[in-house]
């Protein structure tokens, strides 16, 4: 996520630390991990990554010690963890699966819920907890707390599954291939999801993903392995992308670094404008001459919560007496932390040059155009030659 962790979000996070962490599985002659030390610092989000069978995802679940290590220690917070019940270190640490891994007889506030329970909360504090965390994830919990598993899509199953990770509100959360089973579209705005949420809670986040290119956009720092867990390149996206260790890391980025450098630049570092806006509700008769006193031919809509619902032209509301509320999700939104790639994505689909800008939980925050992106892209290339 590229982000350096304000003094007051600095406090929620936990240090994590590996030293010398090796496994052995019986019948193999190399260890899976041979000798892991790394650390990760309180509200970081780094990205393990490396080809199949490197070991990364044996090593994150070393960690909540799902996997026990043969030798070495795992500090958190400079506390070895192998001290700890692995029962209660788990339920103190969140943990987010490909596909949410939500239990299909219990509904979505019983599955958000769940680990709270197994820690004794109280019942109104739990309650309370599932439907702030509902509301962060993008869900109303009016409408999903007493849903089924299969009655959500992929992509809110795996958004109830990210809730559920911080339901007790962990220090760390490990996450495992998180978003791979989603199409690109949904997987783009759990991205935007998990950073913005990030944003505010400055958890201490360790993924693993097998998608270069989600490790940039997500990472604070990015853990490349070889076979046996060995550190080819630890270091922030931005240092990886322009100086590689060696020839490994090199083709293992591909040969697209250059691209993938431009995409470091986050749209909110962009500047936005701001077009008119209007509400979900509003009669269509004040709005109309608002918008063409201010020489545009289209309207932001936005809800009661300053989340942005459509994009209007002035020749489709004026069908309307009061603003609609639309009944579908919006492909051209993105949100702040989302890279230039992500703005350029969602603008292909727009019919207005530009993609909507939202903020934390979801709100309005303006319009990047698509003249905008690439007149910077342009700037950055011509600098680069």
């Amino acid at each position: 996520m590229n982000q350096t962790a304000t003094t007051e979000q600095a406090g929620t996070g936990a240090q994590l630390e590996l030293v010398d962490v090796v496994k052995q599985y019986a019948g193999q002659k190399a260890p899976a991990v041979g000798g892991l030390s790394l650390t990760v610092e309180p509200g970081e989000t780094v990205m393990f990554v490396g080809p199949s069978g490197c070991g990364k995802t044996t090593s994150l679940k070393m960690i909540n010690r799902l996997i026990e290590p043969d030798s070495g220690r795992i500090l958190i917070d400079g506390e070895d963890i192998t001290a700890h019940d692995p029962t209660r270190l788990r339920r103190s640490i969140g943990y987010v699966i490909q596909g949410g891994g939500l239990l299909p007889h219990m509904t979505v506030a019983d599955n958000v819920g769940l680990v709270p329970g197994l820690l004794h909360w109280e019942r109104d504090r739990t309650a309370e907890r599932v439907d702030e965390l509902l509301d962060m994830v993008g869900l109303d919990p009016h409408v999903y707390r007493d849903r089924f598993p299969k009655e959500l899509s992929g992509g809110q199953q795996q958004r109830v599954g990210v809730a559920r990770g911080l339901a007790a509100d962990p220090p760390i959360v490990l996450m495992d291939e998180p978003f791979g089973a989603v199409d690109p579209i949904t997987r783009q705005r759990l991205q935007d999801e998990l950073m913005s949420i990030q944003e505010e809670l400055r958890k201490t986040i360790v993924c693993v993903t097998h998608d270069i290119d989600e490790a940039i956009k997500l990472g604070d720092r990015i853990l490349i392995l070889q076979e046996g867990a060995h550190i080819a390149q630890y270091d922030a996206p931005e240092t990886i992308l322009a100086s590689p260790a060696d020839d490994f890391v090199a083709d293992f980025i591909g040969s697209g670094s250059k691209l993938k450098q431009l995409t470091l630049q986050r749209v909110g570092e962009l500047g936005l404008s701001h077009p008119q806006t209007c509400r979900v509700g509003e009669p269509v008769a004040e709005v109309v001459p608002r918008v063409e006193a201010a020489g545009e031919r289209s309207v932001v809509v936005l809800d009661e919560r300053d989340r942005p619902r459509e994009w209007l032209f002035l020749r489709t509301l004026a069908q309307h007496r009061t603003v609609p509320a639309p009944g579908h999700a919006l492909q051209t939104v993105v949100d702040h932390r989302s890279t230039l790639s992500d703005a350029l994505d969602a603008m292909l689909v727009s019919s207005h040059g530009g993609a909507m800008v939202t903020g934390a939980r979801d709100r309005y925050l303006g319009v990047i155009s698509y003249d905008t992106v690439t007149a910077h892209i342009q700037g950055l290339q011509k600098e680069a030659l």
